[in-house]
């Protein structure tokens, strides 16, 4: 526990730098330096692959999103990107991200699949995005592809 204390200190800082950088590149193209966002990214993974270890140990109990995305997941194999479903009165949307692409950057080796919470006017929770990106940071990584 007291590693995650210092990993949750250490993010604080590095969050608003990354989110400050994005903003500062938002809509450029091409290579672009983001040590600030990279940084954030590191620590990010470092947190989740602590809680992950102490849910696994029992310290820590799965949350509402584990939970539900788990059912989502069984329920709902075969979901295509972008499809909607109900579950307990919400909307859950399916998403795919690339995860792992060839060498050559054209095309996906591996998805990370996850469920969004659904606003009635269609937009994504704030709150259960935030825990997505939390629990499983590795699927939102800004990738660079060396020719």
């Amino acid at each position: 526990m007291s590693d995650l204390t210092e990993v949750n200190q250490e993010l604080l800082p590095l969050k608003a730098l990354a989110d400050r950088e994005l903003a500062s590149i938002y809509g450029l193209t091409g290579k672009v330096y983001t040590p600030h966002i990279d940084e954030y990214m590191q620590v990010s993974i470092k947190k989740a692959e602590i809680v992950v270890c102490l849910k696994k140990q029992g310290y820590m109990p799965l949350s509402e999103v584990e939970i539900i995305s788990a059912e989502l997941d069984e329920l709902h194999k075969r979901a295509r990107n972008n499809t909607v479903f109900e579950y307990k009165g919400k909307q859950y949307k399916r998403r795919f991200s690339p995860l792992k692409l060839s060498k050559s950057g054209k095309n996906v080796q591996k998805w990370a699949k996850y469920w969004l919470l659904q606003q009635p006017n269609g937009k994504t929770e704030p709150y259960w995005e935030r825990e997505v990106r939390e629990l499983w940071p590795t699927y939102f990584l800004i990738r660079t592809i060396e020719m």
